[in-house]
């Protein structure tokens, strides 16, 4: 094998192989500084992810270990961070709590099965080079499916928040209902440490953004709980604690399940995959625009499906490119994927030093935290954006929106990404017909679509905008038909081709019958302004024969005035409209 061919398959296999050699000592000094800042931030967020999954709180942080430096060297990113998010973890507990109970072995063992699923899945789409299948998956989607997500996590919250027994499990009304059946069981002093968490996040990221506003909720609350304990006393205040973390690295793990259950498994895998790599790949997209460089899809689905194929067998659950994180790391000044790196070690190394410190932590004051996740997830400028600016999207957006609260959260996805197709295909079924003719009030009698512009009575110009293929085929023949019902004297149509870039075999035929039926009525069919792929799949499908390839030209003038002698002159010698310039020679 030729030395260059070796070196570009060892840097498609290994793509750090890059940049790695191109760090300086100045990259590496801003790396470390932005990945401190990671490390610390990873700390809450993964005990909070994974209380959200229904996982241990100690898989969160394993979560953000492993996977987060299998991702930032195999994928294309420089500042992307992988980790538990949000989502996915919402994602998760709604699918697995129906197999499973939380926290269980089982629970467990079905969450690393699924994360080892999910990573294949990506891993395939990498290898396929199938990078622009998450632009399927629109905006509105997204944006539908975390404010649903926001929802749920902030209900399925609502048992420690308020210190309920209560079963928080099901859709968004069954909780509400439940919370209803119990309301008269709240827990006042939880309630005071939720409250109190909430309340001292909310302050501290508005009047202290340059604070950890997480880490400050989460040390505040604490605080408050043990000041009623000490007051009230811990047998009478009821205060829950997440307990004591074990400190220790991430240990093997064996994602191994039965085939039922992986059967079971397959559609939440597969939606899961869609939103994972959707957001990892639109949140590196978006870093790639603002650090002045491009990102590599494809190369993202094989560092995201590498990372959780990884992350299954080192006890962490599906990880993706994490929207904070990312933001965080970017904002702190990293250079390269190194400060990913960086902060996954840190992160083990905090693991060990403060994870005893958790026996402290009380769960309503979690549940504080999570409330502000929860509200942080909702775009709130971003729906009224779509509200205001387009029906279609709005319609994609609730569809999203309340699939995620009522339904499963997968099929929330899939009926987004559905709906979205639909109406695409629907708008392009429909392509414009828009007539034209040439205005004598335009310089050089340009072409305008104006209705009061006079008309050839026997010659019609119309411009179709949008593709020719079986699904716009019955729109486009209905048009002809129209248009013969209502101009019967017009025999001869001009098509300009300028607004069709695509036809299909069926679109072909149906400009060949067209032209054969005005044929038989004495006129003809004409294309002008084709372009070169245009021709090119006409003539291929058989669509233009030597006749038909007489009535196709390149611009307008020189279709007028070859169409001008096809006309029937009786009628021309009559006719008063002057509508061309070739009416005046006559």
């Amino acid at each position: 094998m030729a030395p260059a061919r070796l070196r570009d398959r060892l840097t498609w296999l290994f793509p750090f192989l890059v940049w790695l050699p191109k760090v300086r000592p100045e990259d590496l000094r801003a790396d470390l500084v932005a990945a401190l800042t990671g490390a610390v931030i990873v700390l809450p967020q993964g005990v909070a992810f994974a209380t959200i999954a229904g996982m241990p709180p100690e898989y969160g942080l394993y979560a953000g270990m492993i996977p987060a430096i299998i991702a930032a060297l195999f994928g294309s990113s420089r500042h992307l961070v992988s980790g538990p998010t949000t989502a996915a973890s919402v994602v998760l507990f709604s699918s697995l709590s129906l197999l499973a109970v939380p926290g269980t072995p089982d629970y467990v063992s079905l969450a690393l099965t699924l994360t080892f699923m999910v990573g294949v899945l990506e891993l395939a789409l990498g290898f396929a080079r199938l990078g622009a299948l998450v632009n399927f998956i629109s905006h509105s989607v997204v944006v539908g499916f975390t404010a649903g997500a926001a929802f749920l996590i902030a209900a399925k919250q609502l048992k420690h928040f308020f210190g309920l027994e209560m079963d928080s499990s099901g859709h968004f009304h069954d909780i509400l209902m439940a919370f209803g059946q119990h309301v008269i069981e709240i827990n006042p002093s939880a309630t005071a440490v939720a409250a109190s968490t909430l309340l001292i996040g909310i302050a501290v990221k508005r009047w202290l953004p340059q604070v950890p506003y997480m880490i400050a909720a989460m040390l505040g609350g604490s605080l408050v709980a043990l000041g009623l304990d000490a007051w009230l006393g811990a047998a009478n205040t009821g205060i829950a604690t997440v307990g004591a973390l074990p400190a220790s690295l991430p240990p093997l793990s064996a994602p191994i399940s039965t085939f039922d259950q992986i059967k079971q498994l397959a559609p939440t895998a597969l939606a899961v995959t869609l939103f994972a790599l959707t957001e990892a790949v639109s949140i590196g997209r978006a870093l790639a625009a603002r650090g002045g460089y491009r990102i590599d899809g494809n190369q993202e689905f094989i560092g995201q499906g590498l990372s959780n194929i990884a992350g299954s067998f080192f006890s962490g659950y599906v990880a993706t490119g994490s929207f904070n994180r990312s933001g965080v790391n970017f904002e702190a000044g990293a250079r390269t994927p190194l400060a990913a790196v960086f902060a996954a070690l840190l992160l083990m190394v905090i693991v060990l030093l403060v994870a005893p410190l958790a026996s402290y932590l009380p769960t309503a004051a979690m549940a504080g935290v999570l409330f502000l996740v929860a509200w942080g997830l909702i775009d709130r400028k971003e729906i009224r954006h779509i509200l205001t600016a387009s029906k279609r999207e709005t319609a994609v957006l609730a569809v999203t929106f309340f699939a995620a609260l009522f339904l499963e959260l997968e099929f929330a996805i899939f009926a987004g990404v559905l709906l979205s197709l639909v109406l695409y295909l629907e708008r392009t079924s429909k392509p414009r017909i828009v007539t034209l003719a040439p205005d004598p009030r335009l310089p050089k009698h340009a072409f305008s679509s104006d209705p009061e512009v006079t008309q050839c009575p026997q010659l019609r110009f119309i411009r179709i905008d949008g593709s020719l293929f079986f699904g716009s085929v019955a729109h486009v023949e209905r048009g002809f038909d129209l248009l013969r019902a209502r101009h019967p004297n017009q025999k001869h149509l001009a098509i300009l081709a300028d607004g069709i870039n695509f036809v299909d075999l069926q679109g072909g035929q149906a400009l060949a019958d067209e032209a054969k039926r005005r044929q038989r009525e004495g006129g003809d069919l004409y294309l002008v302004n084709v372009k070169q792929g245009l021709w090119e799949t006409l003539e291929a499908c058989g669509c233009i024969e030597a006749r038909g390839a007489r009535n196709v030209f390149g611009g307008k003038e020189a279709a007028i005035h070859a169409i001008y002698q096809k006309l029937d002159q009786t009628v021309c010698a009559t006719c008063e409209k002057q509508t061309f310039h070739e009416c005046s020679g006559r």
